[in-house]
Parts: C-alpha cells; sequence; structure tokens
C-alpha cells in the first residue's frame, strides 16, 4: 500500500487564500497548511480575539442602561430599533427582542420584518460587533427564516455603526413571549405549548416610568428593585454609602438596599421590596431616591469610618454578571 502523503502547505493554504480559516479541534491540523496545530495556529488568533472583552458594549448607544436590562435582566421585551439612512426595501421594521424561540440570533419573518435576539452567546468578547453582524445578514435573509449564529469581523461594524443614535430607545416589557408569533392568540398544537411553557418560566417584570434603567420584578418571597445606572462605579459606590450610612438609602419601609450587580460595565444596584409593593407603588419613592442620590453624587467630601464600613459591605454584596 503506497504512503500517504502528507498535503503540502503550499497548497492548503491556497485554498483557504481570501477566504476564512475553517474553526477545527484544537489538537486537529490548522486547515491553513501551515503543518501546525490550530490551536498554535490560526487558533491561537481566534482565542485572542475572544478574549479581548469591550467593557461597556453599548455605550454610546441611546438608553445604554435600558440596553444592560434587556440583556441581563427582562425576561420578556421588546424595542423598535431606527437604522442609519432607514430601513432597507423589503424591510418594513427592526425589532430588539429579549430572546428568540430556539435562542436564534435572529429571525426574518414572513413579511420581512426582522426580530434580533439580545440574550445569546456571542463568538467575541464585543457583544455590539456581533449583534451588529447578525443585524446584517437578518437583513438579506430570505423572508420566514431564522439567522443562525456566526462570527463578526474583527473589523466590522458595530451597533453604534447601523443604528440611528438620535432615535429614541423605549422598550416595552411583555408578560410574555406572544411576541414570537404573529397571531399569537391563534396559535394551536406545540406553538400554543411551546409559548405556554416559556411564559410559565418568565418572572414578572415591569418598568418603572421615567427612570433609565429602572425595572421591577416579582419573586415568590419578596420584590425586587434593580436599577442600572450609567454613573462612575466607584462615585456611585461612594454615595450608595453616604446614603446607607444615613439611613436613607431605602424606598420606604419593609425595603432595604442589599447591594448590586455588575453588568457590561455598569453598576446595577438591587433593593428587597415587601411582596405586597408593586411597580407602582415603587414608582414614587425610587423618583424620590434619584434626588437623594444625585445630591450624594455632588459630595466630595471623605468618608467617615461608618461610610467606609457601609462602602465595604456593599462592595463585598456585589455579583458580577458580565
Amino acid at each position: 500500500m503506497a504512503k500517504k502523503r502528507r498535503p503540502q502547505p503550499q497548497a492548503a493554504a491556497a485554498q483557504f487564500k481570501g477566504g476564512e480559516v475553517p474553526v477545527v479541534g484544537a489538537r486537529e491540523p490548522c486547515p491553513c497548511g501551515s503543518g501546525r496545530r490550530y490551536k498554535a495556529c490560526h487558533g491561537r488568533q481566534a482565542a485572542h480575539a475572544a478574549t479581548e472583552l469591550v467593557q461597556r458594549p453599548f455605550e454610546g448607544l441611546p438608553g445604554e442602561c435600558d440596553w444592560v436590562a434587556l440583556r441581563e435582566l427582562v425576561p420578556a421585551a421588546t424595542a423598535e430599533l431606527t437604522l442609519k439612512g432607514g430601513l432597507p426595501e423589503g424591510v418594513p421594521s427592526v425589532t430588539l427582542a429579549t430572546v428568540l424561540p430556539m435562542a436564534w440570533p435572529a429571525l426574518r419573518r414572513d413579511n420581512g420584518a426582522v426580530l434580533l435576539g439580545l440574550q445569546n452567546d456571542t463568538a467575541s468578547g464585543d457583544i455590539s460587533r456581533d449583534l451588529a453582524d447578525t443585524l446584517q445578514r437578518a437583513l438579506t435573509t430570505e423572508p420566514g427564516n431564522p439567522v443562525t449564529a456566526g462570527r463578526a469581523a474583527a473589523d466590522g461594524p458595530r451597533l453604534q455603526d447601523l443604528l440611528d443614535l438620535g432615535a429614541p430607545f423605549e422598550p416595552t416589557v411583555h408578560t410574555g413571549f406572544e411576541f414570537w408569533v404573529e397571531n399569537a392568540e391563534n396559535a394551536t398544537g406545540e406553538v400554543a405549548a411551546s409559548l405556554e411553557r416559556a411564559n410559565a418560566a418568565a418572572i414578572p417584570t415591569a418598568r418603572i416610568p421615567g427612570l433609565e434603567g429602572a425595572y421591577w420584578c416579582e419573586a415568590p418571597e419578596k420584590n425586587h428593585l434593580r436599577w442600572v445606572t450609567s454613573y462612575p462605579e466607584e462615585k456611585l459606590l461612594d454615595a450608595l454609602a453616604r446614603l446607607h450610612a444615613a439611613g436613607t438609602a431605602s424606598l420606604g419601609e419593609g425595603t432595604r438596599l442589599v447591594g448590586s450587580f455588575r453588568a457590561h460595565g455598569l453598576v446595577v444596584p438591587v433593593w428587597d421590596l415587601p411582596s405586597s409593593m408593586s411597580a407602582e407603588d415603587v414608582a414614587g419613592p425610587a423618583a424620590a431616591f434619584e434626588e437623594r442620590l444625585a445630591k450624594a453624587l455632588a459630595t466630595d467630601t471623605p468618608l467617615t469610618p461608618e461610610e467606609r464600613r457601609s462602602r465595604g459591605g456593599l462592595t463585598n454584596r456585589q455579583v458580577t454578571l458580565s
């Protein structure tokens, strides 16, 4: 039997000249034909690109705090997106959705409308670039089809390049996922069963009017207010510590500032609320707290020992979501 010849590096390299090198197993030969294992060749470049994390991927977009909330905290919500230069022919609308069925990155409806999923795994460290790539592919996908996952080019556009930055970003929170399908009220069979299962798993959530990034949610034992803020982290923690030490960090009787999340470069203070406290009930106290917070943020005197202890407690109860 003749000895099997190894592929020549030059021939293999020519095969992918001008194209993208396919992804293979880390220990397999690199498809580029270099003769090295993938992890030591093009796999090294892919891994490096994936670790270059953009700390604030939604910075510069209108409603950055709401983008973060819809990505990390809100189960079912949509928001209409406005593209620079208007919509392409045959695309009546582009809608951001927290999540889509089957975790599709995007969906082109039968009528040509585009739904862009936000709560998906991304191929790189820049969520904005990955979403922009998905959006561009969705605009040219044949109507009636989902958009599969892909890898954005390292120099590809970001959402900040594709969206009209002067247009408002107004999320609509839904009680369920009926926005997945047209005429959901007439759904039957497996479609109706899938919607019922998804709706049963969704935590009741409401947006607090007039407060960007503030969302109430209902839990079995107590409700919560989770408020995505765009203030610099260190300055915000100092301000929260001042209010906590002064006993003015709560939102009324039975409420308590319990800590914060960190998500996509922003800090998200979290309050425990009584189970009887609705989104409407918390709106007024939250607005009053915003005024107290503004005054605390404007204070630049050194923290007192008690305020430093409060700050330490808040820092210890901080959880990073992304």
